[in-house]
């Protein structure tokens, strides 16, 4: 799986970072991120981010308003972009100001955390624990005790 995440927001805070970094390096997927600081308009920041996704790659956003999966749904959906979308994920966190319509209307899937909103830099951290769980999932490893 090749796994583009865009995201607003520079992961600065030493805590979020290690956590980050500990679930990429766990990850046998390959993940490219790509972090922007937040513009004053969602407009800007959908074309800058949208310009990040390689093409024929299936964007899944990352919105309060999206479909709550359990890590079971999200492991069955992942498995399904490594089957019939040549194994090609973007991955799209805005920023406080929401996503733009340009990259609601790209996107082919939005998910969300539960109805509660997060900061978005924890959502990073949450998002790469949840790619580690699904991996390990589709993998009938132990770790995922569902």
């Amino acid at each position: 799986m090749q796994i583009t995440l865009a995201a607003i927001g520079k992961l600065k805070d030493p805590a979020l970072k290690s956590l980050y970094e500990e679930y990429k390096k766990r990850l046998e997927w390959k993940l490219v991120l790509h972090e922007f600081e937040a513009k004053a308009s969602t407009g800007q920041e959908g074309a800058v981010l949208l310009g990040t996704i390689p093409p024929s790659t299936f964007l899944i956003t990352l919105d309060e308003n999206g479909e709550n999966l359990t890590s079971e749904e999200f492991a069955t959906c992942l498995q399904d972009i490594q089957l019939y979308h040549q194994g090609k994920l973007g991955l799209i966190i805005g920023g406080p100001n929401g996503l733009s319509k340009e990259i609601k209307d790209r996107s082919q899937k939005s998910i969300a955390f539960g109805p509660m909103t997060w900061p978005h830099l924890l959502v990073r951290v949450m998002l790469l624990e949840q790619l580690y769980r699904a991996q390990q999932i589709l993998k009938g490893h132990p770790y995922h005790r569902g």
